[in-house]
């Protein structure tokens, strides 16, 4: 017990001396007494945060203020009801008293007001104000309850204030405004969080392009591995989701604080990321200049009221005089119990003054980044990026090779990735840059239409040109490769509104499609639109998605889309073009731009959805639906914040809100398909194995592969109303309620030939053609006896047969047909009965036929006619004691009848056809 003692004393003691210094090194902290609005007084730490305070602030007179200010700091405190202001700073004045006038506005409305002389307040650099004397500006200005009621008590909790602080300065000679600084307000409380958005988005795009990656990097067999890439989700829609959140700002409308905020968290999908030092650059580069350490234009501006102001009062010094006095403002002070750290900086160079939120250049000043600099900072993020893709390639190839020669994967692991390894890096950098084509287009027209210097025009320009060339003609030689061989045809067709099934919303369909399929629908109304077609000249010419060359050089632009819908890049890529023009273009005219792009957005909308382009629901689902309904709502509630209709700022801020919901949601289904998306590619990756990580997934995976199968064909699925569905069941089974005891039953659906009882003589000469598939160590040997036990005990008439065979020991026999369905390719890699069954073997495909039959007990049995002995695709064990198979898996169950006396007959003359062993020449394989 004494050296645990002993312990414990060492651990205290060392414990207090590393903890005195850093307690000595604390502020004391000070305290004071306040009474709130409510009469109550309570002690009060004077570093506490404030209420509402200031953020940025910048010249509200556009740079023609008499001062140079490094700091101008205000706040409200609540619970003493106090207002304080703190401005630091210089001016060319060399003698002039002053008035003070200080104002919050909240959410458009003046909600304090007060107009006072810094002399009463003990601001002596101010009284009078000097041009040699630095100006230092403290006022605590105590407030009563009458003067603070017009800030409403929400203001304190809502995300995002919507107020700014005005100070401004007039001479008392001259009563002219010689100063204005204006800040934002702020409460602490906001959506902007880009430092914890901008991550967990960037894991789930990382996710996607991993799934798509993989889906397209995995198999041997182009149009297969095209079909599975077709249903991971699009990387190219996730990212045009994040551009659009935050390119919705850039309509020309006074924006509410909370979407500003709200958009900052996408900015980086947009390539605008602020690093100081690229900004800085880049600012250089664009022509703006100038001291960012202060605001106002002491020194350099000089007021024109007739000559007498600078004459009898100004009387200017030189400019060097007060410019070399002015320092950045003082950084926080720990050691100071009256430092605050809530305080702002004055305003970047070329931003606009903060507490106005209006167009595009509030959501890039929300970034720190200036309109002339956007397109230039933009880009040198997007050549990194590529950069980083292409470099990703080549590292995963590299790993690839690596890993291959360990034992940690087999040596053929994406073998068609690691042959074609380059046209994968030339291909994904082509994705990347098509990707960028609407962010590129956006920031290039708003270049032109906001002007800046010419060398940054001319950026623009060469920008636009590079990207609209590449995609035009990328999109004119994909095009080309297809309908070289045709011609083309315009047919007059309308598109017909009618009321869908789902929730019966009215949604559009081509009326030639109606009538083709023989709906009837109830129409709404119809709209004339005439309809291209394309006809072949060789109808016999492989489809668009098992044209492997095709597929080689334009699959990055066509493979996601239905066979018939491959063309969809080319309208998709003018509907972006014509989008960017009326974000960038339409500056100057806003109710223009907001309704004339929400027209635009309404037809977009209509012809997705008549289209239907993608393969994958998912793809479908979150393209044509979810991201084209939020392009709508968004722009339609932006009509609100027009100029021209004043909205009430209150309510603007609720629109607002709403917006960032339906923002919301969108990302939340976002992630959600995302994820599945993840998933089914995890299926994709195992689709050579017969068995799945997740038991409870197998169906599911089944079910998925062959939905998969049925939307590569892209053929018109007719759907079967209930009503219909149950009459045609009671149709099929009249008699299915009096039926209940059914007698032992098979259905013949497809034959394959078992080993022959000579094959299995352990004394021939050539005892197999293939000695590993017939170890008798194998589970395919256990397997096959358990079947040939299983045919047997099933038939009399075989236990007869098997004595009156005559062996013969000399030789085995093997007919020409079975070297005909021999397959050579099978022995380069084994193969799953699922991948078989999947990709073209068993009922639906060329592989051997098969017999299944079911016994009293209900349990499936299946004889199989092979070339070569192999393991059955199809279980002997019972239904209940089975993994939920395939549609291709007959198996018992309460739904089948008892057959008719027709079925019966055929069932007779199947049984004795079968059973009669077709005569077939030897192949003598000795000679």
């Amino acid at each position: 017990m004494a050296p645990l003692n002993r312990l414990l004393a060492f651990t205290l003691l060392l414990f207090s001396v590393l903890l005195v210094p850093v307690i000595a090194q604390d502020p004391k902290t000070e305290y004071t007494y306040g009474t709130d609005a409510n009469g109550v007084t309570r002690e009060l730490p004077v570093n506490r945060y404030p209420a509402l305070y200031t953020g940025d602030f910048g010249d509200c007179l556009g740079g023609e203020s008499l001062f140079n200010i490094t700091k101008f700091d205000a706040a409200y405190y609540a619970d003493n009801l106090t207002i304080v202001f703190h401005l630091d700073g210089t001016s060319n004045i060399r003698n002039e008293s002053l008035m003070m006038q200080i104002s919050v506005d909240a959410y458009g409305s003046n909600r304090f007001e007060m107009v006072f002389d810094p002399c009463l307040l003990n601001i002596y650099s101010l009284c009078p104000l000097n041009a040699s004397i630095p100006v230092t500006g403290w006022a605590v200005i105590p407030v009563g309850p009458q003067q603070i009621g017009g800030i409403p008590p929400i203001a304190f909790d809502i995300p995002d204030f919507e107020g700014s602080t005005t100070l401004k300065i007039f001479a008392n000679s001259s009563r002219t405004q010689i100063g204005c600084f204006q800040a934002v307000m702020r409460n602490g409380n906001t959506f902007s969080h880009p430092e914890i958005v901008a991550p967990v988005l960037a894991a789930f795009v990382l996710a996607a392009i991993v799934a798509s990656f993989s889906a397209a990097a995995y198999g041997f067999s182009l149009p297969h591995m095209r079909m599975h890439y077709a249903h991971s989700l699009s990387v190219f829609v996730v990212w045009e989701i994040l551009q659009s959140i935050f390119f919705s700002g850039a309509l020309s409308v006074e924006w509410p604080s909370v979407l500003v905020a709200w958009w900052s968290n996408f900015a980086w999908s947009a390539g605008l990321i602020n690093i100081p030092a690229i900004s800085e650059s880049v600012n250089s580069f664009a022509g703006v200049r100038g001291n960012a350490s202060q605001v106002g234009g002491a020194g350099t501006v000089v007021i024109n009221n007739g000559g007498g102001l600078i004459q009898q009062i100004y009387g200017r010094s030189l400019a060097a005089t007060a410019v070399s006095r002015i320092t950045k403002r003082a950084p926080y002070n720990a050691s100071d119990p009256f430092d605050y750290t809530w305080s702002g900086e004055p305003v970047g160079l070329g931003l606009p003054t903060p507490g106005t939120w209006y167009g595009f250049w509030a959501d890039l000043a929300a970034t720190n980044i200036t309109g002339a600099a956007a397109l230039l900072i933009a880009l040198v993020w997007l050549l990194i990026a590529i950069a980083l893709v292409a470099l990703s390639v080549v590292l995963f190839k590299v790993t690839l090779e690596a890993l291959s020669r360990t034992p940690l994967i087999k040596k053929d692991r994406l073998s068609y990735f690691r042959s074609h390894w380059f046209g994968y890096l030339g291909l994904a950098v082509l994705r990347t840059i098509f990707i960028s084509f609407f962010m590129v287009m956006v920031l290039a027209i708003f270049q032109f239409t906001n002007g800046g210097t010419n060398t940054t025009t001319a950026i623009s320009g060469v920008a636009f040109a590079v990207w609209f060339v590449f995609v035009t003609v990328s999109i004119a030689f994909a095009c080309r490769a297809r309908t070289r061989l045709g011609r083309f045809e315009m047919k007059p067709d309308r598109i017909v509104f009618h009321r869908g099934r789902l929730l019966k919303v009215i949604v559009p369909a081509w009326e030639s499609t109606l009538k083709e399929h023989e709906l009837e629908v109830t129409t709404v109304f119809t709209i004339p639109l005439p309809r291209i077609c394309h006809i072949n000249h060789d109808p016999n010419i492989a489809s668009v998605h098992q044209d492997q060359a095709y597929i080689k050089k334009f699959g990055w632009l066509s493979a996601r889309y239905r066979r018939t819908k491959w063309w969809f890049f080319a309208y998709y890529a003018v509907y972006l073009l014509g989008r960017a023009a009326f974000l960038g273009a339409g500056v100057g005219s806003p109710l223009a731009q907001v309704y004339g792009l929400l027209i635009y957005e309404i037809i977009a909308f209509a012809l997705i959805i008549v289209i239907r382009p993608f393969e994958g629901t998912r793809n479908n689902a979150l393209a044509a639906w979810m991201l084209s309904i939020s392009k709508i709502l968004t722009t339609g509630l932006s009509v609100a914040f027009l100029p021209d209709f004043n909205t009430d700022r209150i309510i603007a801020t609720a629109i607002g809100v709403i917006i960032i919901v339906i923002q919301g949601l969108l990302l939340i289904g976002m992630m959600i398909l995302i994820f599945l998306s993840a998933m089914s590619s995890w299926m994709s990756l195992t689709r050579n194995q017969e068995e799945f990580y997740l038991d409870y997934l197998e169906s599911a995976r089944v079910k998925y592969f062959e939905k998969m199968e049925v939307k590569a064909a892209d053929e018109y699925q007719p759907r079967a109303s209930k009503a219909k569905a149950k009459g045609k069941s009671k149709e099929e089974d009249p008699d299915e309620t009096l039926n209940t005891n059914r007698e032992p039953s098979f259905s013949v659906v497809s034959v394959r030939r078992e080993p022959k009882i000579e094959d299995e003589d352990e004394h021939d000469v050539l005892p197999d053609l293939e000695p590993a598939l017939y170890d008798p160590q194998s589970p395919d040997a256990t397997s096959r006896a358990i079947v040939n036990r299983a045919a047997r005990t099933n038939s009399v008439s075989s236990r007869y047969s098997v004595a009156s065979v005559p062996r013969r020991p000399h030789q085995s026999s093997v007919s020409s047909r079975d070297f005909a369905m021999w397959n050579p390719a099978s022995l380069e890699r084994p193969d799953s009965s699922l991948a078989r069954r999947l990709e073209g073997s068993g009922p639906t495909g060329t592989g051997p036929p098969s017999v299944h039959f079911a016994d009293e007990n209900g349990d499936a049995v299946s004889v199989t006619k092979r070339a070569r002995a192999q393991s059955s695709s199809m279980s002997l064990r019972s239904r209940a004691d089975s993994r939920p198979g395939s549609p291709f898996t007959p198996g018992p169950g309460p739904g089948r009848m008892t057959p008719s006396r027709e079925t019966l007959a055929r069932y007779a003359e199947e049984r004795t056809r079968y059973s009669t062993p077709t005569p077939v020449p030897d192949l003598d394989v000795g000679k």
